[in-house]
């Protein structure tokens, strides 16, 4: 009895020291190979030959492991391997930057750098970055297993170092007849070449599972685009103008308020419409609204614009939102926006034609961009992914936002008292002799002005003189 408590003793023992033993010989591994003679001492025709770095993983994860590591969980196993390879690629750091100090110390910056010691450092650079040339000398550039990585680039500079080597050897090469310079510039050129194959395929593997990333977001993700590679491949699915590339996100985060403003809007003396901010969540915002509406007065209601012609019978077509990324069908659209009243006796070919069609204009001429040219300048918000018109039509409704602000400046720069379309037409206006006579001046920005909820009046034209004067 005594005997068997020992041997389970021993046994316990024995268990828990062997993670110490394991430790401790995984170290005195990844020293020794840390701390092997540097490469460049190593002639170009010596016959010893270094294990790849694959090989050397190997070897070392096969020396370090004890026995007893059969009784270490998977959890344990996997880390082992985890360290372990961290400490090779560091080794492998180490060899490739005392590679590079030494093209530099010798070569570059030798007064006379000798030809043979060239070829030693080069060499001994590419069995540590080629090893498939050690084995199969005739390898195809483009097939080479190479072991570079950008961040080893970064890290080292040795593609610089080697593009300053063939410039030192192309010098050294022009006073001596050695025609071993030849064979080191043609080494330093096919390790850049294959460095540069390396670094190229590893960032197109990158890109690509980017690239993956975003498609799949792209396809199964409602809602606003995370980052503007998103959206763009959005707008490209959905074969969208891209008016800006890249095109810049749309308003993040619109806030809608619960309580609506019932009080409707009025009209003054000059026709012009006038509206009220009402109650807010956040106090600022209210006090910027009602700051915003003082230059807010459009003379136009949503109703009247669609009554009079507008859109070319489009507006409320189906879309696929790029900054929603859903899709939206003309009678929901209609039900979320319009009242009924406002569209009552309107051909269904004045609201949601999937053709534009300028007959149905006031003006008879179309205008306006296209939907991918207002998404991609990151005009639509998701709270109105049809665009103005649409918030105008709810703004009017009495729904009020965290986006009214901005839509109000956005009409403010078109169609308010300084707005440059506004500002033409009034100039054309007066330079014809008045409203009488330029009834037909320029019909593409009155029907502009008219998709604003803007029609030139006498009063319009008076203020705006008085202003120019």
């Amino acid at each position: 009895m005594r005997l068997h408590t020992a041997s389970t003793t021993s046994s316990t023992s024995s268990s828990q020291a062997s993670p110490m033993l394991h430790l401790t010989s995984l170290a005195i591994a990844a020293f020794l190979l840390s701390n092997q003679p540097p490469r460049s001492s190593l002639c170009l025709g010596n016959k010893t030959h270094r294990p790849p770095f694959d090989n050397q993983l190997a070897v070392l994860q096969a020396k370090s492991k004890p026995e007893s590591s059969i009784m270490s969980t998977d959890a344990t196993a996997s880390t082992t391997t985890t360290e372990t390879t961290q400490q090779l690629s560091s080794a492998h750091e180490k060899n490739i930057a005392q590679h590079a100090a030494s093209l530099v110390s010798r070569v570059i910056d030798a007064t006379i750098p000798t030809v043979d010691d060239v070829l030693d450092i080069l060499s001994a650079l590419e069995r540590d970055t080629l090893p498939s040339s050690n084995n199969h000398p005739g390898n195809d550039d483009n097939k080479e297993e190479c072991h570079m990585t950008i961040a080893l680039l970064e890290s080292t500079k040795i593609g610089k170092i080697l593009t300053k080597t063939i410039k030192t050897c192309k010098r050294h090469k022009r006073g001596s007849n050695e025609s071993k310079w030849d064979d080191a510039i043609a080494l330093s050129e096919r390790l850049i070449s294959t460095y540069k194959r390396a670094a190229d395929a590893e960032a197109a593997a990158a890109a690509r599972r980017n690239q993956h990333h975003t498609k799949k977001e792209v396809t199964s993700t409602e809602g606003l685009p995370p980052t503007v590679a998103t959206y763009r491949e959005r707008l490209i699915r959905q074969k969208k103008e891209l008016y800006k590339d890249p095109p810049v996100l749309p308003p993040q985060l619109v806030q809608i308020e619960t309580q609506r403003v019932l009080t409707p809007p009025r009209r003054n003396k000059a026709g012009e419409l006038t509206f009220t901010a009402g109650t807010h969540t956040d106090s600022s915002s209210a006090e910027a609204l009602q700051q915003a509406l003082q230059d807010f007065h459009p003379n136009r209601t949503p109703e009247e614009i669609l009554r009079a012609g507008s859109f070319g019978g489009t507006y409320f077509r189906p879309i696929f939102s790029s900054v929603t990324n859903r899709r939206y069908t003309s009678a929901q659209v209609l039900e979320d926006t319009v009242p009924r009243e406002w569209i009552e006796g309107l051909p269904p070919r004045m609201l949601s034609s999937s053709t534009y069609n300028v007959t149905l204009n006031k003006y008879k001429v179309k205008c306006g961009g296209s939907l991918g040219m207002w998404e991609s300048s990151g005009w639509i918000s998701s709270s109105d992914p049809y665009g103005w018109f649409q918030w105008y039509c709810r703004f009017y409704s009495g729904r009020r936002c965290s986006d009214d602000v901005r839509q109000i400046g956005r009409w403010r720069g078109v169609a308010g008292e300084r707005g440059r379309f506004r500002s033409q037409l009034c100039n054309k206006i007066v330079a014809a002799g008045g409203l009488e006579r330029g009834g037909g001046v320029s019909p593409v920005v009155r029907q502009t002005l008219l998709h604003w909820g803007l029609e030139i009046t006498e009063e319009i034209l008076e203020r705006h003189k008085l202003r120019m004067k």
